[in-house]
């Protein structure tokens, strides 16, 4: 049970009115909610094949309307939803989970939104669904080696509105950038409290680099950054937080794009995800002094799936524009300190640290004691907003696994370490540089996705027939050829994902 003061201080308006965190919400407080507040409307939410969040709007009726929609849930077509799904046979349940509760933020109308998961026709959870791979990747971690996988992810994104005359925007030069030479912040901080607002756990937000003007329209990115979380509440919130940063934008009138590449020699936008191993509220990553081997371990596993995860983390041709030397983004399979051109960084994680830097800025005020030490985590630098997110994070659970229980991968992490510029570093693998290149990868590890039941073969079967399906296999010498334009396929893919 949250403190008088925690829930007071929560934005999450079910949280204040049901004095208690959203995981222990029953359906007897979401009715009683819906009762004492008079909310008129509900809507089941799920994630279908393209990534997107889709909606299922019902009018309450009757307390026993509210009670069988929150109870059963409804019918839906999974072959509309999901390419893997057969039309044959696609009647699929979606069954709200009572703990996604939130208000939604948008509607004139109030609104309960309920995520859902789906089950097949006999009741038992779809094992192809994004979601139930997650969780069955998310079981076998713990089973195997009592941990669980905690995500936190990183949404970058550019808002396209007309050129201002004043303040304008001088190119790559937004990062952290404070209106009014930060175009847009209201976009960012509605965004950022809508999300706190609806349960997701966002540690902040800030404009980026990339700023440039083009054709008369200013280009500005920006980013929000979540907390780390049980992996597939980082995964549903990473999806909720697109949703509202399109509602958000569309509100403005103005558009936004979380493709990973928008122009040539402009920054591209990245999804990073770092990640973290917890046993017993211990994090595993770290005991304050410095990587654990258990963290070089799980570093191996990242590093050894990197170009299959890719499959997953990369799913748009202009993926592989992004993915190129010198632009922050990675190329190389290596890790490294506090290093943005490797592809799985350490940053600074607060080890080794007292209380000497909160006392010096502020002398006044008397020492705090022991600082946690929990904070060290890994960040995955490939992924871009074009991921499946949940079979992204399932992928990099599984290779987290894999990482922890292989033979040699602590080796294998050892020897792969960078400390300068990795594009400039020899005898390094490198990532694929196409979809089909992607696909090929993924099929290549097939065996380690599909251990234990995790990920369906029907399922890896249709995602590597869907990125080869792309036509990217020669992407860099279309380019160089000029038989396809880098504009052709920004406006293709824009509203990737």
């Amino acid at each position: 049970m949250l403190s008088t003061d925690t829930v007071s201080l929560s934005p999450n308006p079910l949280v204040q009115a049901l004095g208690k965190p959203a995981e222990e919400f029953t359906k007897a407080d979401v009715m009683g909610y819906a009762e004492d507040h008079r909310i008129p409307m509900l809507n089941l939410r799920y994630v279908g094949g393209d990534g997107r969040l889709k909606t299922l709007n019902f009018a309450i009726q009757s307390k026993a309307h509210l009670d069988r929609v929150l109870t059963l849930g409804e019918r839906v077509d999974g072959s509309s939803l999901f390419s893997f799904v057969d039309a044959t046979s696609s009647d699929l349940y979606v069954v709200p989970r009572l703990s996604s509760a939130f208000l939604n933020p948008f509607s004139v109308i109030p609104t309960l939104e309920l995520m859902c998961n789906f089950y097949d026709v006999d009741g038992g959870p779809l094992a192809s669904a994004p979601q139930e791979v997650l969780r069955k990747a998310q079981r076998l971690l713990e089973e195997e080696t009592g941990c669980r996988m905690e995500a936190l992810g990183e949404l970058e994104y550019y808002l396209f509105s007309e050129q201002e005359r004043l303040f304008p925007v001088e190119p790559q030069r937004g990062y952290h950038e404070a209106a009014p030479f930060s175009k847009w912040e209201e976009v960012r901080t509605e965004s950022l409290l809508h999300l706190a607002s609806m349960g997701c756990s966002v540690k902040y937000a800030h404009a980026e680099v990339g700023n440039f003007v083009s054709g008369g329209l200013q280009m500005v990115q920006q980013e929000i950054e979540f907390l780390p979380v049980d992996v597939c509440d980082a995964a549903d919130q990473m999806v909720l937080a697109k949703w509202v940063v399109r509602q958000v934008a569309h509100s403005h009138g103005i558009e936004v794009s979380f493709s990973p590449k928008i122009a040539v020699g402009q920054a591209g936008s990245g999804m990073h995800f770092h990640t973290r191993l917890v046993q017993g509220g211990v994090n595993r990553f770290s005991q304050g002094h410095g990587l654990t081997d258990d963290a070089l371990k799980v570093i191996g596993g990242y590093l050894s799936h990197a170009a299959s995860l890719t499959a997953f983390g990369n799913t748009a041709p202009t993926s592989f524009l992004r993915l190129v030397p010198h632009q922050e983004a990675p190329t190389a399979v290596c890790w490294g300190d506090r290093n943005r051109s490797v592809l799985v960084r350490v940053p600074l994680g607060w080890q080794n640290v007292s209380d000497s830097m909160f006392r010096d800025a502020n002398p006044a005020e008397a020492p705090v004691g022991a600082i946690p030490n929990d904070a060290q985590t890994v960040e995955l630098r490939s992924p871009d907003g074009s991921a499946a997110i949940h079979l992204l994070l399932a992928g990099i659970t599984v290779a987290a696994r894999l990482g922890l229980t292989g033979p040699g991968m602590l080796e294998y992490a050892k020897e792969r370490y960078v400390s300068g510029d990795a594009s400039r570093t020899g005898g390094l693998d490198q990532l694929p540089a196409s979809c089909f290149e992607a696909a090929g990868r993924l099929l290549a590890q097939r065996a380690d996705y599909e251990a234990g039941g995790v990920f369906p073969s029907g399922l890896i079967d249709a995602w590597a027939r869907q990125l080869v399906a792309l036509g990217d296999e020669h992407l860099r010498e279309d380019l160089a050829d000029s038989r396809v334009s880098v504009e052709d396929l920004v406006e293709q893919y824009f509203h990737i994902g």
